[in-house]
């Protein structure tokens, strides 16, 4: 039952990541085709990043109700419809509108397949299931450019990318039995380990939250954990260190992605051309690396692939800081990428552990919406920095980001061990 799950995860996982890219790589064809402002990508994109955020603050509820079979084949599914609104849209504004159920559909499920694979999987299948979320993210784009190449517009593009999710649509869909099953046998033999890392967490967990875990089954062991309010997940002890966490992450990662071709140009003097090709050599870091991360996951615990991260990524920010060749900075940026693949995919796998199976889905809501919140405001921050002082200040934006995750990272490490 395990091995028929588990590809099916990963598809989900693969339909999470094919629109991520999809916007920025048919833009130049949109803006052109609807007379509309370069700059208003970013409408779209801050609709799109505000669904997803709140989608996320809300997973705990809707997975609790739905179950995360069925949530996965509710999002897939606005996904889909989305972006075969973006395929048939006249205007600017239809766009709008059709990133919202666009946005919605991209928090809840992100929430709920991290969440059931940190519970039920190992971390090497973490390390995975990212990967294919990258596979996805590069599958977007270049259907988008094979539709344009071939004399297609925009439109025939995001269409192929919908009926793909409406595929993979169905084939979740067809697996809700399967999902029920498994769910029924985990929430089975849930109760049986419960005992391996109570104490772990009941030392961990805020004292001022101690009904947080409480069930809705009153002293049925077997009951599920009742929902959380955003306010009672905060007052869990570490959760505002870990949502640091994931902010500064998302700075290191989004920041480098989004302006790395405008760094080389700019400050290290490449061509536009070679610039926007060598800029992907972030991401190419961080999907082979997570591809990599599965197999050393299986040798080495959470803690010890984010140290690993942490050491790749500065030695990636030193080199950046090395004045000189543009070929160095290339390789600046596979070795932050190579730092970035295990972890998130770690952070993510070591949430139950910190926090508890019971508070780990509301826990992951939060973290995924901190992350988006980064996403939206700090690689525009680092816009603003770039156009009034100068881009080459990008490696010390990134470096602060990495720094201050660190400092958390020790902050949680030390929470652990407090009795």
């Amino acid at each position: 039952m395990i091995n028929l799950l588990l590809p099916l995860i990963y598809l989900a996982f693969i339909s999470l990541g094919l629109p991520d890219a999809l916007l920025g790589s048919a833009w130049p064809a949109i803006y052109s085709d609807l007379s509309v402002s370069v700059s208003y990508a970013g409408i779209i994109s801050i609709i799109i990043s505000v669904g997803t955020i709140v989608s996320s603050l809300l997973s705990d509820q809707i997975i609790a109700r739905l179950g995360t079979g069925k949530v996965s084949v509710v999002s897939v599914a606005l996904t889909a419809g989305a972006i075969l609104g973006f395929s048939y849209s006249p205007n600017f504004w239809v766009l709008c509108i059709c990133a919202v159920p666009y946005g919605l559909g991209a928090g809840s499920i992100d929430v709920a397949l991290n969440n059931y694979v940190a519970l039920h999987f190992k971390s090497a299948h973490m390390n995975w299931l990212h990967c294919c979320w990258g596979i996805g993210a590069t599958l977007g784009p270049y259907i988008m450019g094979i539709s344009l190449a071939a004399g297609g517009s925009w439109k025939t593009g995001y269409w192929y990318i919908a009926w793909l999710q409406l595929v993979i649509t169905a084939v979740l869909f067809l697996s809700l039995p399967l999902w029920k099953r498994y769910e029924s046998l985990a929430e089975a033999v849930s109760p049986n380990k419960r005992g391996e890392n109570s104490s772990h967490v009941d030392r961990f967990a805020n004292p001022s939250a101690a009904n947080l875990g409480e069930t809705s089954g009153g002293s049925n062991p077997q009951a599920r954990p009742r929902p959380l309010k955003l306010s009672q997940v905060i007052k869990i002890r570490g959760v505002k260190e870990m949502m640091t966490c994931f902010f500064c992450y998302s700075i290191l990662e989004q920041t480098t992605g989004l302006w790395a071709a405008t760094y080389l140009k700019l400050f290290k003097g490449m061509d536009a051309a070679s610039a926007a090709a060598f800029a992907g050599m972030l991401f190419l870091g961080v999907t082979l690396g997570r591809a990599v991360s599965g197999f050393l996951a299986i040798r080495f615990n959470d803690q010890q692939m984010i140290r690993l991260g942490i050491v790749l990524a500065a030695v990636g920010l030193v080199i950046l800081l090395i004045p000189g060749s543009a070929g160095l900075a290339v390789w600046a940026m596979i070795l932050i990428g190579l730092g970035c693949s295990p972890i998130y995919p770690a952070m993510i796998h070591v949430t139950p552990l910190i926090f508890g199976k019971e508070h780990s889905r509301a826990v992951i809501g939060v973290q995924m919406a901190s992350s988006y919140v980064a996403v939206l405001a700090m690689p525009p921050l680092f816009g603003l920095i770039a156009s009034n002082l100068s881009v080459g200040l990008l490696p010390l934006y990134l470096a602060g980001a990495l720094v201050v995750f660190l400092l958390m990272q020790r902050r949680l490490s030390r929470l652990q061990l407090e009795p």
